[in-house]
């Protein structure tokens, strides 16, 4: 009798996705979701929504005893379906207002106070404990979040192609405009990596992929045969 293959078992776990900004996270994590038959949470959502709160009270984001406050007093939800980015401060719809240039620049200092992070983790917490099987997408999720996770990964892009995959979704074409997302999302990759509190690293067993050379597809399909692997051998790898 042969061993059953890993399409032949549903996905039942969870998924952790870590990275710096830029490498395609949220598109990959929605993909490898939908294949798996997963929920999907994207935490850096979350982080985001936390910032317009801030920047609304017009707090300064560097002010971490004002931005605790702000955040804690502040009513953050975010959907679970890989299809539907569902992102609401208050019950304001803020999916497309979270991704705005005012917010990315702000959001590092905002999601470095501990407070905030040890609130927005309860609540993701709580949220993957409501899933059978899940994808969770950030930059702490396999060392602090999901320590235990089924399948651990951090997804990682040179900082160029990053830069040329944002300035995509952004619109932008010129060289200096791509030059300086490059820049800014190496600042951003040396704040994050250096915090005290849940630096950007990868967790010590998890499986890292680069998709500086790869199609979105490509990488889905990686994390997709992993996942598969993991469940039915037991390893993370």
């Amino acid at each position: 009798m042969t061993d059953p293959t890993p399409e032949q078992h549903p996905f039942r776990g969870a998924v952790t996705l870590d990275g710096p900004s830029g490498t395609g996270k949220s598109s990959v994590g929605r993909g490898v979701a939908a294949r798996l038959g997963a929920s999907y949470l994207d935490t850096g959502a979350m982080y985001r929504a936390a910032t317009v709160a801030v920047l609304d009270a017009g707090i300064d984001p560097g002010d971490a005893e004002a931005v605790a406050r702000t955040v804690a007093a502040a009513r953050i939800e975010v959907g679970t379906e890989a299809g539907t980015e569902r992102v609401e401060v208050d019950g304001a719809d803020v999916a497309v207002r979270i991704r705005s240039a005012e917010v990315t620049r702000a959001v590092s200092a905002v999601s470095a106070v501990p407070a905030v992070r040890r609130q927005l983790v309860a609540q993701q917490r709580d949220l993957v404990g409501a899933a059978d099987a899940v994808v969770v997408e950030g930059r702490d999720i396999g060392t602090v979040v999901l320590p235990d996770a089924t399948l651990k990964v951090y997804l990682t892009a040179a900082p160029e192609v990053r830069a040329q995959r944002r300035a995509g979704q952004l619109g932008l074409t010129e060289a200096a405009q791509i030059d300086d997302l490059a820049a800014d999302l190496r600042r951003r990759d040396q704040y994050d990596s250096s915090r005290a509190d849940s630096p950007l690293r990868p967790a010590a067993d998890a499986v890292v992929v680069d998709s500086s050379e790869l199609s979105q597809q490509a990488v889905v399909d990686r994390i997709v045969a992993l996942a598969q692997a993991a469940l039915v051998t037991g390893d993370r790898t």
